[in-house]
């Protein structure tokens, strides 16, 4: 797996994934607030498949 996950962007989907995590956690949003494991995992991993498939890179490597 090559990175193709760099930066602002990365933070940010660590961000938005413990927030929709914490708010799944409290009973704010309901299940559907657990799919923010999808945007941590890929910021934490600094890979996302559907970029791969996009072609899409913010590496700046």
């Amino acid at each position: 797996m090559k990175s193709n996950v760099g930066g602002m962007d990365r933070m940010l989907r660590i961000l938005v994934g413990l927030v929709l995590i914490g708010l799944a956690a409290t009973g704010t949003v309901g299940v559907w607030g657990w799919i923010g494991v999808v945007p941590l995992a890929t910021g934490l991993f600094k890979f996302c498949p559907a970029y791969t498939v996009l072609g899409i890179n913010s590496c700046s490597k």
